[in-house]
Order: C-alpha cells, then sequence, then structure tokens
C-alpha cells in the first residue's frame, strides 16, 4: 500500500499556529504519511504586519514554506488545518483559499478526503471551537470526512478537552497556556489513520 499523502495546512501571524503544524508533522510522519507542511497565503498589508514586531519577524522566519495552492489540495488524501480565531471563525486567510477551490469542488475532486482542524486564540472563550466548526462547515460542503480527536484519547482532558479539535489559549507575551503537543500528535495519527482507511477502503 503506497504512504498516505497528508497536507498540514496553517495559517499564523505570530508563531502558534506554526507550531501546532510541525508536532502534526511530526506524528503524521511517525504512522508512515507522507506530508507537506504548507502556509495559506498571507493577505494583511505590510503596513499592519510591520505594526506588530512579532509578526514580521514570524512572517521573515516562515519564508521556507511553501504557500498551499491547488494542486496540493488534490494530491493530498488527507488535510490537518491549523488556523487561529478571527472573531469566531476562520481567518480571512484561509477563507479566502478555500474560496478559490470552486472548480475542483465542483468535479468532485475534494469528496472523501479526510480532514481534521485545530485553532487558537487569546482566551479560552474566545471562539476556538466555534473556529474549527466554521472550517468544517466548508469540509461538508466538499464532501470531505472530518476526523475530529473527540475524547478517543485522555490526553484530550489535560489539554483544554476540545472534542472537536485541538485548541490552545495564547498568553500576553504569546506563550501557549495549555499543553497540548501529545493533543496535537493524537489529532494528527488519528487523522492519518482514518485517511489510511479510507483511502485503501476506496480502492
Amino acid at each position: 500500500m503506497a504512504n498516505v499523502k497528508v497536507a498540514i495546512v496553517y495559517y499564523s501571524s505570530t508563531g502558534t499556529n506554526y507550531q501546532l503544524a510541525q508536532w502534526a508533522k511530526e506524528a503524521a510522519e511517525a504512522d508512515g504519511a507522507e506530508v507537506k507542511l504548507l502556509k495559506f497565503p498571507e493577505l494583511a498589508p505590510d503596513a499592519a504586519i510591520d505594526s506588530n514586531p512579532a509578526w514580521r519577524k514570524h512572517i521573515e522566519a516562515t519564508k521556507h514554506v511553501p504557500e498551499v495552492t491547488a494542486d496540493d489540495m488534490l494530491w493530498a488524501d488527507s488535510y490537518i488545518f491549523s488556523v487561529p480565531s478571527r472573531f469566531g471563525v476562520l481567518p480571512a486567510q484561509a477563507k479566502q483559499f478555500f474560496d478559490t477551490l470552486g472548480g475542483l469542488w465542483g468535479e468532485g475532486k475534494l469528496a472523501n478526503k479526510v480532514v481534521s482542524a485545530m485553532s487558537s486564540a487569546a482566551n479560552s472563550h474566545g471562539g476556538q471551537e466555534q473556529t474549527v466548526l466554521s472550517v468544517y462547515t466548508t469540509m461538508y460542503h466538499w464532501g470531505a470526512i472530518v476526523a475530529s480527536p473527540a475524547y478517543t484519547n485522555a490526553v484530550a482532558f489535560s489539554s483544554g478537552g476540545n472534542p472537536y479539535g485541538t485548541s490552545v489559549t495564547v498568553d500576553q507575551n504569546g506563550k501557549m497556556v495549555e499543553d497540548v503537543e501529545k493533543a496535537v500528535k493524537h489529532q494528527a495519527a488519528r487523522t492519518t489513520a482514518v485517511a489510511k482507511a479510507i483511502v485503501e477502503g476506496l480502492k
């Protein structure tokens, strides 16, 4: 059986979701997946980015990470998305990219992809759950198969308990409040396992 192909796509202004994506990549690769780590294209103007030194620093530090394309979406059997909450929904950078995929959706080429999502916000009730669900709303339209972590591992309870997708609170200093590394890795491993089963089952 060929390795399952997983695209891990994130948006991050100062690094939180980039870190979540890196942990997911480690876990998916450990389970034998072929992985691409990709980022959503930045839409914010330079003036906004330069107003936050941490934002500019992160952009410069991640120039090597490729931007996701429609070809990447076709290539992958599975997607893991990691995005911050923007007023309780996914950020514009992710939504804009999704909006370019109407052609692939119309041809049914995004159906049966296995997907999971993660999020972050500045406080524990800042919209993390709703942000993950807003990603899944698009996926349901595609006919993708959502593989949420739920409570399939006890690590969910020590990392915030979000059954829809791992989420983390980020404090005023940009540090993660909850310890979510193991939860992210479990979610990525579970998503990879489900994708393997779907790919094999559809043959």
